[in-house]
């Protein structure tokens, strides 16, 4: 049973930095890709980075391109997402998620796996 657990939210001011990690388990870790999503409220969730098995390719969505960074460390089978020069408009909970996929994958459906998400609030 894959389970996935993220830590490491929390309340920044903007132009701040925050790093969330997601522990994952359950099954070979290096094998899969990872990505975060975010949901803010009264919004749909959407993906906001993703990283292949190795850790060779990555993905980001537009708006935090050149600001946030995803990176994965399959010793320790954990994800990461490094947040800088934080917005209030990163304010979500951000959710790590995987799939079936040893590539990056970029629709919702195509991840079945999700941890319990972690609130990340960037303050004005």
């Amino acid at each position: 049973q894959v389970q996935l657990v993220e830590s490491g939210g929390g309340l920044v001011q903007a132009g701040g930095s925050l790093r969330v990690s997601c522990a994952a388990s359950g099954r070979t870790f290096r094998l899969y890709a990872m990505a975060w999503f975010r949901q803010a409220p009264g919004k749909e969730r959407e993906l906001v980075a993703a990283i292949n098995w190795s850790g060779g390719d990555t993905h980001y969505t537009d708006s935090v391109k050149g600001r946030f960074t995803i990176s994965r460390d399959n010793a320790k089978n954990t994800v990461y997402l490094q947040m800088s020069s934080l917005k209030p408009e990163d304010t979500a909970v951000y959710y790590c998620a995987t799939g079936t996929s040893d590539g990056i994958r970029t629709t919702l459906r195509e991840y079945p796996y999700w941890g319990q998400g972690t609130q990340v609030t960037v303050s004005s």
